[in-house]
């Protein structure tokens, strides 16, 4: 039997997540076959370093390049149309490449109100067509540990667990936001998108939402620093499940505290980050090189537990405790899975519903902030 077509992929954007995040893992994927940018600037030379700035033009010159999206989206060899540009540009870009006919990948945040992403899941049910959000860190290789040890029900009642994401004063939030805050801005908008999406993939919806945030460098109503507290069905099997979702861009860690987890039967420390951002951007290392998206033994966490899971662990006064093995950071396995979904073999694992839920606990987070009181999720 003949294997199916590639999908033919379209990217709107050429950006450095289109360069970093997503080409390295669609590229080598027989699914896929790369057909079309959509960069509206031409290549342009630094006139002070000589050097050309990245262009798909330059880099795929195989692939078709359009200056805007309304001639794109009628390219009736482009499938799957990527969206990689700025926040508030996402959800008109959503409805109109769904409106064409195409499945959707929108990077993250999905867009920035809940009520947007309401109108863009709308639309993908009218249209039929996939529609999933590049929810990228669920495929890292520190929370896919994590969700097997879950899975595995190692923890047992699972009552505690703090998710974190901090960054050192990276280059991107040293700027100074103004006073006001823009919806899809802040920190909260920027990657605490992907640790809420974490905390609701491991535990679904919450029943309440208390939040806390700050601007740490510039007087903002523009988060950097941001601390978030769900809670769950006070009648339910959650009732004493308590989910705290952090982030900031103060760590002054070498290896930053990822997760604390703790149940009845176990408590699993991690620190450190997933590798495939660095060994892509630092290293340049091949997405199939042998060695790439495992973690270095120095970063594995800590699990003990009454439940045996690994070879490495010991037992110790009757539990057994010991570094656990991260499984391989598998961003390729994004992709594996959305052409899986296209193709009608297996359902949709990041569903924009999820998204669109971690949304609308930011906007209840702010609020509770702004109130001084928790709020209810709805």
């Amino acid at each position: 039997m003949s294997p199916p077509k590639p999908i033919g992929v379209g990217i709107v954007g050429y950006g450095f997540s289109t360069r970093t995040f997503h080409l390295p893992f669609i590229l080598p994927n027989p699914s896929y076959r790369l057909v079309a940018f959509v960069q509206r600037h031409d290549a342009a030379t630094d006139s002070r370093t000589g050097k050309t700035a990245p262009h798909c033009t330059i880099d795929y010159p195989e692939a078709r390049r359009y200056k805007g999206h309304e001639e794109f989206l009628e390219d009736k060899e482009v499938e799957l149309v990527i969206i990689a540009t700025g926040h508030s540009s996402h959800a008109a870009l959503a409805i109109a490449a769904l409106k064409a006919g195409k499945h959707v990948v929108v990077e993250k945040p999905f867009c920035c109100s809940s009520q947007e992403a309401d109108q863009v899941i709308a639309e993908a049910k009218k249209s039929g067509k996939v529609l999933t959000v590049f929810q990228n860190r669920r495929y890292d290789s520190d929370f896919r540990t994590l969700q097997s040890l879950v899975d595995q029900n190692v923890f047992g009642q699972i009552t505690e667990a703090e998710i974190h994401y901090d960054v050192d004063f990276p280059p991107w939030a040293s700027g100074n936001p103004g006073p006001d805050f823009k919806p899809g801005g802040g920190l909260m908008f920027g990657i605490g998108c992907h640790v809420l999406d974490q905390a609701m993939a491991l535990f679904g919806q919450p029943t309440s939402v208390t939040g806390f945030y700050r601007s740490l460098v510039h007087p903002s109503k523009s988060d950097n620093a941001f601390t978030i507290v769900l809670q769950y069905d006070p009648s339910g099997p959650q009732k004493d499940l308590l989910v705290t979702v952090k982030g900031s861009i103060v760590s002054n860690l070498v290896y930053p505290l990822k997760y604390f987890v703790r149940g009845f039967d176990g408590t699993f420390i991690k620190h450190g980050e997933d590798p495939q951002e660095p060994q892509i951007v630092s290293e340049g290392m091949a997405s199939t090189d042998p060695k790439f998206g495992y973690e270095h033994p120095d970063t594995y966490g800590v699990l003990t537990t009454s439940k045996k899971a690994h070879d490495s662990q010991q037992e110790k006064k009757g539990k057994w405790v010991g570094n656990m093995p991260s499984l391989k950071g598998d961003y390729m396995g994004y992709y594996e899975d959305v052409a899986k979904a296209i193709r009608g073999e297996k359902e949709l694992v990041v569903k924009p519903e999820t998204s669109r839920d971690g949304i609308r606990v930011i906007e209840l987070a702010r609020e509770s902030a702004e109130l001084g009181r928790t709020l209810p999720f709805a």
